[in-house]
């Protein structure tokens, strides 16, 4: 028996609520109930939840069929036959001398390749084995005839579910350093009962055994009687280089749709690198427990949330260290990037966010949660604000800088402020296209789509009530500004200390923003003055600002100021 001390924590699901969520909320609390993931159903009958994992002698096992169905001594090796043998729950010597002959020793890891001929699509019966060997690599580039020097490689192999029968995961991963990369995944998901299922997705990582019940926070003891019922999460895992959600040929969209993308359970240092990721019901990536220090990058990540969760990248739980950097997020049904909950903070960097909110509106990117980064980003044509950042449950230093926006319905930059009573005086005022309506507080739409410009700071008490502690917006000491010289002096106040980065807005008729194009950055000085001086500018040009500071965050943008000739000159 261990101390508690020496125990991995007791698994906790996250503190979901709303209806936004309420399926999934349904789905992840049902893992904790049903204990044991499907790390058995090979074919092979019941394993013993108790069975301590052996150590595997690493193999290379090649696939050469596509066919699947119960394990059994033929001819052919089977994608089901390889995982069972590289988990060590199928021997090599009760294969066939042909299926001996597709597994050979491997030198550092074991892997599992293709040798197809005619059709390489592989049409599952019921879920594979869950892949407990940590370093396996499934390896979809070793089919004939895969284009590794192509820009946008197309996978050979593919995995989808016999039409007849509804499979709700095509691989469910639960080892370290796992590697699946060159394949194509789609159509795994479920249907409604009235007992659900563990959550579907093409991919899924969690670790194999949780709790048979769910252990209470001010619990004073955990008893663990297995050792595998303490196993930590898989770290390390790769997906890189897949189609997921698509079949190869990418002509139509299959049915059914997958539900997920990929979905971490429960993972750390995940890996999502290279892969198209289309045409799900609900989110392409999804956390919920534990999803720390995931790498989201170089991937197009299109047309998901069609008919369940709405956003492209949905994370909540442990977040902490997450880089999203450098997709293409465009076409969603919900936002580009959305966090509920979340614990520790994430970068989301130099991604194409384009044309999301295609089924609701939503803000492109939505952040709840401290010390966020969201820098150097394209957003624009979104049914919604470009960046909201949320009040509750707190929200602060967030820092959003050197992004460009454009074609947006909402502030560029939308701080939420709890029981926001100031707004009335705004409810006539058109802002890039979207008349606000007066309201005395803060309801749910607003946490979706923003509420609009804040007031200026004037207690401490709005510093709780707001988002990013209430940091105001730059304020121009004019309307207006005249070139002289070919020169013109940008005057303003901010909080003191302040970096405050000047914007081009180039869509006419706005008020505030749209924050189109970087320009410069200065600092406020202790008393919160800053003066800004253009050599470059333009009469006609319009300009915003926003303000920055460590120890609050990024602010709202400014009202706009217009650049003119003197008169007479």
């Amino acid at each position: 028996m261990h101390s508690r001390s020496t125990l991995q924590a007791p698994l906790r699901l996250p503190n979901l609520s709303g209806g936004t969520v309420a399926a999934w909320a349904t789905l992840t609390s049902l893992l904790a109930i049903s204990g044991l993931l499907s790390n058995c159903q090979s074919g092979l009958g019941a394993c013993s939840a108790q069975a301590q994992t052996p150590i595997l002698s690493p193999i290379r096992a090649v696939v050469n069929s596509n066919l699947d169905g119960e394990i059994k001594a033929d001819e052919v090796l089977t994608l089901r036959e390889a995982i069972a043998l590289t988990n060590g729950i199928l021997n090599s010597g009760d294969l066939s001398p042909a299926e001996q002959a597709q597994v050979t020793p491997s030198s550092d890891h074991s892997q599992i390749d293709f040798d197809l001929s005619g059709d390489t699509t592989i049409r599952l019966l019921s879920l594979l084995p869950t892949i407990t060997n940590a370093g396996l690599v499934i390896d979809g580039t070793s089919q004939a005839g895969y284009d590794s020097s192509s820009e946008t490689p197309v996978p050979i192999v593919a995995l989808t579910p016999v039409q007849t029968n509804e499979v709700f995961r095509g691989l469910t991963i639960a080892a370290d350093q796992v590697q699946v990369r060159g394949l194509s995944l789609y159509g795994f998901t479920s249907k409604h009962k009235i007992t659900a299922t563990t959550p579907p997705a093409d991919i899924f990582i969690a670790h194999r055994l949780l709790p048979a019940k769910r252990l209470q926070e001010d619990s004073p003891e955990v008893a663990y009687p297995h050792e595998d019922e303490r196993e930590l999460p898989p770290q390390g895992v790769v997906i890189e280089g897949n189609w997921l959600g698509i079949p190869p040929q990418a002509t139509n969209t299959p049915s059914p749709r997958s539900a997920f993308g990929v979905s971490i359970y429960n993972g750390i240092q995940t890996r999502i690198l290279n892969n198209r990721i289309e045409n799900h019901d609900g989110s392409a990536v999804i956390s919920s427990v534990q999803a720390e220090q995931t790498e989201i990058t170089d991937n197009i990540i299109e047309n998901n949330g069609l008919a369940g969760m709405p956003d492209a990248i949905r994370l909540e739980g442990k977040i902490d260290g997450t880089l999203i950097q450098n997709n293409q997020i465009t076409n969603n049904a919900g936002s580009g990037i959305y966090l509920f909950k979340p614990e520790g903070a994430i970068m989301a960097k130099d991604n194409q966010i384009v044309g999301n909110g295609q089924r609701l509106q939503r803000a492109a990117v939505f952040l709840m949660g401290n010390d966020h980064h969201v820098m150097g980003n394209t957003i624009q044509d979104q049914s919604g604000p470009g960046v909201v950042v949320t009040a509750y449950p707190q929200s602060d230093r967030n820092i959003i800088q050197d992004n460009r926006f454009a074609n947006l319905d909402g502030l560029s930059i939308d701080l939420i402020a709890r029981h926001n009573r100031f707004l009335e005086r705004f409810s006539r005022l058109s802002i890039n296209r979207v008349n606000l309506a007066a309201r005395s507080s803060t309801g749910i739409q607003d946490y979706q789509v923003g509420d609009g410009p804040n007031p200026l700071r004037n207690s401490d008490q709005r510093q709780r009530d707001s988002a990013n502690r209430g940091i105001n917006t730059p304020i121009f000491l004019s309307s207006e500004f005249y070139l002289i010289d070919g020169t013109v002096n940008l005057d303003g106040k901010a909080d003191p200390g302040a970096e405050i980065m000047l914007y081009k807005v180039l869509e006419p008729g706005a008020i505030q923003g749209p924050l189109s194009e970087p320009l410069t950055s200065v600092t406020a000085d202790k008393a919160g003055r800053f003066a800004i001086t253009l050599t470059d500018a333009q009469p006609g040009d319009q300009l915003s600002a926003i303000a920055t500071h460590p120890d609050f965050g990024t602010s709202e943008p400014s009202r706009n100021v217009e650049i003119q000739t003197l008169p007479g000159s």
